[in-house]
């Protein structure tokens, strides 16, 4: 049986590609989110097997430094999304010249459990 699992079923973070998560021949657990009957079609999950938001937010603390991948640069310059683990993504302020895929080093100003919400500050 062959499955899809789409590209924002692969990561809680936007990638451009599903190479940036996987490569070929790799073996993964993958959720299977629903079969069609009629069509034989089956759409399967990866990011559901990489832990909840609250699994990978315990890895971190407040004050805590950590490196993390630049995944979004908001174009009206909000914040940058920067990705933490493959499903923990945390926002740090607007910051002139960084570029989807760079590694960069943050600060963990706070971490918001209930509304699943990551600050940070590029160091």
């Amino acid at each position: 049986m062959v499955g899809l699992a789409h590209i924002e079923d692969l990561s809680i973070a936007r990638i451009k590609t599903p190479s940036e998560r996987l490569k070929i021949g790799q073996k993964v657990e993958v959720v299977v989110k629903s079969i069609d009957r009629r069509t034989g079609k089956v759409i399967l999950s990866y990011k559901e097997t990489l832990g909840s938001w609250e699994e990978n937010a315990k890895m971190f603390t407040t004050g805590m430094k950590a490196k993390g991948i630049v995944r979004e640069t908001e174009k009206n310059k909000n914040g940058i999304f920067i990705e933490l683990t493959p499903n923990l993504v945390g926002m740090a302020e607007y910051e002139e010249g960084l570029q989807y895929g760079q590694t960069v080093d943050v600060y963990i100003k706070k971490i918001d459990n209930q509304r699943k919400k990551v600050k940070l500050l590029i160091v």
